[in-house]
């Protein structure tokens, strides 16, 4: 049983992104904007210059400003940025969704006080609604041209992520399901804090052994860390995990790696953040993830470094130096 209406809950370019694949299953798709102006550039132009640049979206994936148009569908993609998520979230709630409907979470990130997955965040929000979350190594620039790519969709129910998976598989979208909603979620968020360190070392020219390195740390790091918090750890070596790591450590699309090689060439993140249209998810998940890696008294060398540079003024060379001078140990100590 497919689904009859869908809302994209966010006209970022992820969520356009998506708006633009659901829309080829030929049903209604309408996208929720913050910004009037934005949903009467999407409605009028079928562009978002803004988030999307260079892609005409399907004429029809409708926009709009109105929660309460937007809460009229059988099927929620939420896709606020982590900052926002909860408030966006709370404002779909007052305007009305009917109990049953599914809410498929695509924010990869943490909630910033809490550490808790946006899963936890939209679950508590709607207890009358199933979630499920989807996550992979897609940049919506290419997802949204039609390119191949794959994701993986988690969630409690087998039947639920079934029925999402089979109804984002796409033409060249390919979707797989699994249980360990934890898994998949933490995966996606914690990519983007290691990205920032490859961007760092493409900043400092350190070249592709190191890249390649570091990667590798970052993935076992990833596992260590994950682990910990309750996900599976073959989760970590699929698409959610390993997938999204790769993609988003090399690619040229990548906003946190991006942020990092403008970190490696020196620039401060203060002054990077205000140049960005778009939201770098490392940055808030770097503050959330170190609190839950203390908390659980979990080693994370690469983390505890991004974090530094991001906020307590550590110059990238100098946490460069200071993993290099750490102890050296077997390459399976400490690897969950």
């Amino acid at each position: 049983m497919s689904f009859a209406k869908v809302s994209v809950i966010g006209a970022g370019g992820w969520g356009s992104a998506l708006a633009q694949l659901l829309s080829s299953r030929g049903v209604p798709v309408t996208i929720w904007a913050h910004e009037p102006a934005q949903a009467d550039e999407i409605n009028s132009s079928h562009t978002n210059k803004k988030f999307l640049p260079g892609v005409t979206l399907n004429p029809s994936v409708r926009a709009t400003s109105s929660m309460e148009e937007a809460a009229k569908a059988d099927l929620f993609v939420m896709v606020p940025p982590s900052k926002f998520l909860p408030e966006v979230a709370r404002q779909l709630g007052r305007a009305g969704v009917t109990a049953g409907v599914p809410l498929v979470c695509c924010t990869k990130g943490l909630e910033h006080q809490s550490g808790r997955l946006m899963t936890q965040v939209l679950a508590e929000i709607f207890p009358a609604n199933p979630v499920a979350a989807l996550s992979g190594p897609n940049h919506a620039e290419e997802v949204a041209r039609g390119t191949p790519a794959a994701a993986v969709v988690a969630a409690d129910d087998h039947e639920l992520a079934a029925r999402i998976r089979d109804f984002f598989n796409t033409g060249n979208f390919r979707a797989y399901s699994v249980d360990d909603v934890t898994g998949v979620e933490l995966g996606g968020a914690l990519k983007n804090i290691y990205a920032i360190a490859a961007g760092i070392s493409d900043g400092l020219g350190l070249g592709d052994n190191a890249k390649a390195a570091l990667v590798t740390r970052s993935l076992a790091e990833m596992v260590r860390l994950g682990t910990r918090l309750g996900g599976q750890r073959d989760t970590f070596h699929g698409l959610s995990g390993l997938g999204d790591l790769i993609v988003t450590c090399f690619s040229q699309h990548s906003r946190n790696r991006g942020v990092g090689e403008r970190l490696g060439h020196g620039e401060k993140w203060a002054d990077i953040e205000k140049s960005m249209v778009m939201v770098a998810e490392g940055v808030p998940t770097a503050r959330a993830a170190q609190a839950e890696a203390r908390k659980h008294g979990v080693d994370t060398p690469l983390l505890d470094t991004v974090y530094a540079v991001l906020f307590e003024n550590l110059s990238p060379r100098d946490g460069l130096l200071r993993l290099l001078a750490r102890d050296t140990k077997s390459e399976k100590e400490g690897i969950a």
